[in-house]
């Protein structure tokens, strides 16, 4: 039985992490690797992330699976360069891209017989980047779309089949659906972060206090302005007739809310804040369609030296995984909050019932 070999474009985070998996999988599986940083595919082979390193394109002529998980843009050139070279007979390209309309266009190219394409996209990510922050479970319990009109059903089990130890929960889905979706509850929540931090960073240039004021909700709502502008202004690209459209309809609604504020309809502004926390309490409830999402929790911390170490010391110890920690809000001689953030349910809840032993008051978990 020959050896499966997979050719990955990218060796990002996304990229590193379904390395990892793969290898978990099978560590037989040969995987070729192509990165336009040297020290990315250096770190990969010293790691054992990966096989070989390619400096271009040219493994991907042997490979039954080549992965594209570099931005949509870039995927989009390499479809363009793959449909001009001969792949091997029954190959399957995929692809990791957040948008799908447009990597879907650029894919028909490949016209060759016995060649498979399957748009990919993995619901997952972290505030961590590049090869270093990869990992086997970074998609554990996300939701994975899969595009693939043309896709027999033996092939995308292929796919996830290679893919098995990501432990995902597969979704199919057409192109239009998919980007309609994430335009809704990723991309149009990261233009109104970004938004909301410039209009804030405006509005308090010639304050002394300005920015250094914002704490507790205006954090919360703009975390992921802090996202790689490279990347977001790349994914936006790909998906500007949907964004137009979901935006137009955003700014509607803020005028009338300014109207309401204008006019002084309570009823209105009561109504917008308690339909919108009914929706959003709603989303704690679901277990079987919503997309996966981080476990928050938030600790009252005391103002006092070794706070947060003492809590990060109690995590470790009960060998709890956290993803990532910030403090919200915490003044002198005040206690704050500190939001603990996890990627597993268990954690979560391992987390939460330590906490209440050692005598920490938990504010509120979601």
């Amino acid at each position: 039985m020959s050896t499966t070999e997979v050719f990955i474009n990218g060796l990002g985070l996304i990229g590193s992490s379904l390395a990892r998996a793969i290898k978990k999988k099978n560590e037989e599986i040969v995987i070729t690797a192509a990165d336009k940083d040297k020290d990315t595919l250096d770190y990969a082979i010293a790691n054992k992330i990966i096989d070989r390193a390619a400096g271009n394109l040219a493994a991907v002529k042997t490979a039954d699976i080549i992965i594209l998980a570099t931005p949509v843009d870039q995927i989009v050139t390499t479809l363009h360069e793959l449909s001009k070279m001969q792949l091997k007979k029954d190959a399957i390209v995929t692809d990791v891209g957040s948008t799908k309309q447009t990597v879907l266009k650029a894919a028909k190219e490949l016209i060759q017989p016995n060649v498979t394409f399957i748009g990919g996209h993995p619901m997952a990510g972290s505030h961590k980047t590049g090869v270093t922050a990869g990992r086997v479970d970074l998609f554990e319990n996300a939701f994975y779309f899969l595009v693939a009109p043309k896709a027999k059903d033996k092939q995308i089990e292929k796919l996830q089949l290679l893919l098995q130890e990501t432990n995902v929960k597969w979704f199919e889905v057409d192109a239009s659906t998919h980007d309609k979706l994430v335009g809704q509850i990723s991309h149009l929540p990261h233009i109104i972060a970004a938004t909301l931090v410039n209009r804030t960073q405006d509005e308090f240039a010639d304050s002394p206090l300005g920015m250094k004021m914002a704490a507790g909700g205006f954090k919360s709502i703009t975390r992921i302005a802090s996202s790689d502008p490279d990347m977001w202004s790349a994914i936006l690209k790909t998906n500007t007739t949907i964004l137009t459209t979901q935006l137009a309809k955003y700014q509607q609604q803020l005028s009338e809310v300014q109207d309401d504020l204008k006019n002084g309809n309570q009823e209105n502004l009561y109504n917008l804040f308690f339909q919108a926390k009914n929706s959003r309490d709603k989303l704690s409830n679901q277990k079987k369609y919503i997309l996966p999402d981080f476990y928050d929790l938030f600790v009252n911390i005391p103002d006092k030296v070794g706070a947060i170490a003492r809590v990060t010391q109690l995590l470790a110890c009960n060998k709890i995984n956290l993803v990532n920690l910030q403090i919200l809000e915490i003044r002198e001689e005040i206690d704050g909050i500190l939001q603990l953030t996890f990627m597993k349910e268990i954690d979560y809840e391992k987390a939460k019932r330590i906490l209440l032993s050692q005598g920490y008051q938990i504010v509120k978990g979601e």
